[in-house]
């Protein structure tokens, strides 16, 4: 048994794992590079391995730095099952055809003004539609067969809706031994409102972990709602707009309820949102069909006659260009949701370049930006950012807010990995450097960990599983990595 680390690996975007197990590929995964255009372009548009030779996907979730390449793969030759849980399946169902048609858009528009004549989508929309009829759901604490002797159970993740935790349970035939191989996918955090609590993983002989915020913590989100109810109600007496970069799934719909909780308890004024992204408002529809992951502060609020994912009491979807194009001119206070979440594609560009060079208008990152992307030159303090290829100055001021992360912080982790069993190695996979060094000396500290051997893979490195149920790299780099680019 081998896996191969083919993307986040020492970044947080791109993520793809190749396990080789008895003559079988099975793929981890198949996440797009998110960053700065130029930069992540080879790195999106070339896979580390041949797309035919994959046996199977196992899908995690279904946001786009996880999901996103799955056209293409299916476009360059993989016709294998890609298994994932049942809201998940609904979920690409949208995203991929929203990923297709951003690309086909953005392509046209950079072509149209000038700034990239040859640009094409890495896949169209007919490739987005093509792969979906590779995807089988399975239900959560379901084990279910991926290859002879291979089995996988999906355990919620608590991360964004369907997002799935896997355990393995492995026959390896070259070692002759059974292996316990846990996957955390993106781990979700305990006591946030809409999704349930994360499950957890036990007695696992290798521990494949995200660590996004290995090295940090996140402030407790009860006490931050208070704060961005405060900033809410500033911000609105300026009568300018409030504009929140959030992810289409996941970081929207939380955002919405704790709005419409403010709302209720009197913290914050009512006042016109607007849900500008064709996405988020087809994901708001999935997410509504799928109360078996809903948690209870959610219900409640629904049963007291307020569901914060339809239209109506305040909350507007848009779903043209026009009346998206229309929110430029509207007057008075209003709250803009708009996707990309770490403003790299889709409206929220639009928005930010409409927007941003105005005082009077306020900017509330709500989630984790990726490094070279907008959002994190927004949240670096840049006076200046580029938008669409010109020039913008940032005289709006911008808010940062670290408790509405999906992602578990280094306690969570650290908590998490306490119950894992004894592993003989760990992986991390899923943050940037400097995070996951910190988090690997704090992971030895447990007691269940002090002797396992904790790796932090580099792009392309694989590594071999071994008669002791330890591992060892077994080959060199096929990858070549400078920042977020990945030289093959």
């Amino acid at each position: 048994m081998k896996i191969e680390f083919c993307g986040a690996a020492q970044h947080v975007t791109g993520s793809k794992h190749l396990m080789h197990i008895n003559g079988r590929k099975i793929l981890l995964d198949c996440g797009m590079f998110q960053g700065h255009r130029k930069e992540t372009e080879a790195a999106n548009k070339y896979f580390p391995f041949e797309a035919s030779e994959i046996d199977a996907l196992v899908l995690s979730h279904a946001h786009i730095d996880h999901c996103g390449l799955i056209p293409l793969l299916v476009k360059n030759g993989f016709e294998g099952p890609i298994y994932c849980t049942h809201a998940t399946r609904d979920l690409c169902s949208v995203m991929l055809r929203d990923s297709a048609h951003i690309q086909e858009k953005d392509a046209e528009y950079l072509k149209k003004r000038g700034k990239d004549k040859n640009a094409t989508p890495l896949y169209t929309l007919q490739d987005a539609e093509k792969s979906l009829s590779y995807f089988r759901s399975v239900s959560y604490d379901q084990p279910f067969n991926v290859a002879p002797r291979v089995k996988c159970t999906f355990y919620d993740a608590g991360h964004i809706l369907g997002s799935a935790m896997e355990h393995w349970d492995i026959y390896d035939e070259d070692t002759k031994q059974q292996i316990r191989f846990g996957f955390t996918g993106d781990l979700g955090r305990n006591d946030l409102p809409v999704l349930k609590d994360p499950g957890q993983l036990e007695e696992l002989d290798v521990f494949l972990t995200e660590s996004t915020y290995g090295n940090r913590f996140h402030d407790e989100i009860k006490d931050v709602e208070d704060q961005f109810a405060g900033k809410v109600n500033e911000a609105a007496e300026k009568g300018g707009k409030i504009i929140i970069p959030a992810f289409a799934m996941g970081r929207t719909q939380e955002i919405l309820f704790i709005l419409k909780d403010l709302i209720k308890d009197g913290k914050i004024k009512p006042m016109p949102i607007f849900v500008d992204s064709p996405l988020a408002n087809q994901a708001t529809g999935v997410f509504s069909i799928h109360p078996e992951c809903f948690d209870k502060q959610l219900e409640d609020l629904i049963n007291d006659g307020i569901d914060p994912f339809y239209e109506g009491n305040g909350v507007h979807f848009t779903q043209s260009v026009e009346e998206s194009k229309s929110l430029r001119d509207f007057p008075g206070a209003a709250i803009i949701i708009s996707a990309s979440g770490m403003c790299e594609f889709g409206r929220i560009r639009h928005h930010l370049s409409n927007t941003i060079q105005d005082a009077k208008n306020t900017v509330l990152i709500v989630g984790y930006q990726a490094q070279n992307t907008l959002g994190r030159k927004l949240v670096d303090g840049e006076t200046s950012v580029n938008i669409f290829g010109d020039p913008h100055v940032v005289r709006a001021e911008v808010v940062i807010y670290n408790a509405f992360s999906g992602h578990a912080d280094q306690r969570e982790l650290l908590e998490f990995a306490a119950k894992v069993g004894s592993p003989k190695s760990t992986f991390l996979v899923h943050g940037e450097i400097d995070s996951q060094e910190v988090f690997a000396e704090k992971l030895v500290e447990l007691d269940n960990l002090k002797d396992s051997e904790v790796f932090i893979p580099r792009p392309g490195e694989i590594y071999e599983l071994q008669v002791d149920k330890t591992w060892k790299r077994s080959a060199k780099q096929n990858m070549e990595c400078e920042g977020i680019v990945c030289k093959i």
